[in-house]
């Protein structure tokens, strides 16, 4: 197969104008209603900083942690200046720089949409690490397009270390890569999985093991699709355990588990049919994240960080009904979360809303992983 020619790399004012952009979104969430009612997940942030930092113990086996090792690195680097919740918001900053220079690489359009990530998410950016592993996935897909392969697995092997989610990119990239012949490449990604889960599973293998069947074990957490079907048109309970998640319904959770994993695996199938193009692995990149996203039992607001650097990518006349789907999705998040989070939770008040938000990100599926007449016609290559 012939390589896709190369595309101009964005100039410096280009890459400073979209730096700035981000910035500027990131100052802005300390004005108006943004400064305002809070939520937050720095204090269990910084309860691992201290307890490796103050008191030399080792995550996993002497304290629980609820996500894979390659988040540790950004709970415990904020953890050596006095103010840990400011270094973390900066150290968030330049991961959310980071990620939109990557995009804008790919694509300049989508780069600077990127860099509006601040104010699509809301105040979340400053006390969630969503951002890290949204960094990772925006240069591993950057290198992959420019068949830097090795490296790109390298990064999204990072990710998948970072937090889960990115799994859902891994078979878009190893057809990517065999389809080109680099047969090697996939090794990287696994290496760097291997560096980071291995010294912990010889440790703490029951600590390392909590931690990621706690992250699939979870039950209807309240703002999934089905906890919002449950608290529209119902009057479910409602406990706590590592979230707020609606009490029994574990039929309902194991169903949505199901269509969870086909509609991921319809992103796979479909991208397998076609030619592996540049446009087919970003477009179909973010339709296998959108599907993790809209149809899993957890689907806490900052998830949405996961798909701003993705969708705009999204390649043809799909790209800008998704940007706008993506974007309606995050407005609606905005009107509930964080100012009126607990009302939801204790009344169920603007439970349409929330499942308004769920339903735009089923849309944002659909139209994201809908294939086109061409892609189905197209021989295999």
């Amino acid at each position: 197969m012939t390589s896709s020619p190369r595309r101009r790399r964005p100039s410096l004012p280009e890459a400073g104008a979209a730096a700035a952009l981000f910035v500027l979104c990131f100052a802005a969430l300390q004005t108006w209603f943004w400064r305002h009612g809070r939520i937050v997940d720095t204090p269990g942030y910084h309860d691992y900083a201290r307890a490796v930092l103050d008191h030399g113990l080792v995550p996993y086996r002497d304290f629980a942690v609820e996500y894979p090792p390659l988040s540790l690195p950004v709970f415990v680097l904020p953890g050596l200046v006095p103010n840990y919740d400011a270094a973390f918001a900066g150290l968030m900053a330049v991961c959310g720089v980071g990620a939109a220079l990557a995009v804008l690489a790919v694509d300049r359009r989508a780069g600077f949409y990127a860099a509006l990530a601040p104010v699509l998410a809301g105040s979340l950016v400053l006390s969630r690490f969503d951002l890290w592993p949204a960094l990772l996935v925006a240069v591993a897909l950057l290198l992959l397009v420019e068949e830097r392969d090795a490296a790109g697995w390298a990064f999204l092997g990072a990710g998948v270390a970072a937090k889960l989610w990115p799994l859902t990119l891994v078979p878009l990239a190893l057809l990517w890569s065999l389809r080109r012949g680099r047969t090697r490449a996939p090794l990287a990604g696994a290496a760097v999985v291997a560096a980071a889960f291995l010294p912990f599973v010889v440790l703490a293998p029951h600590g390392i093991w909590s931690s990621v069947y706690g992250q699939v074990s979870r039950p209807l957490q309240i703002e999934s699709l089905a906890a919002s079907l449950l608290t529209t048109f119902g009057h479910p309970t409602i406990v706590e355990a590592q979230s707020l998640n609606v009490q029994g319904h574990e039929r309902l959770g194991a169903a949505f588990s199901v269509i969870q994993l086909l509609a991921v695996a319809a992103v796979w199938a479909e991208f397998a049919r076609g030619p592996a193009t540049r446009a087919r692995l970003l477009t179909y990149s973010a339709a296998a994240v959108c599907a993790f996203v809209a149809f899993g039992k957890v689907l806490s607001p900052q998830y949405l960080l996961w798909l701003i650097p993705l969708v705009p990518l999204a390649a043809g006349r799909r790209r800008a009904p998704a940007v706008a789907l993506l974007t309606l999705a995050c407005v609606l998040t905005q009107i509930w979360f964080p100012l009126r989070y607990w009302s939801y939770v204790y009344t169920f008040h603007l439970a349409g809303v929330v499942l308004a938000r769920n339903l735009v990100l089923v849309a944002l599926y659909a139209l994201l992983a809908w294939p086109t007449a061409r892609a189905r016609g197209a021989p295999r290559s």
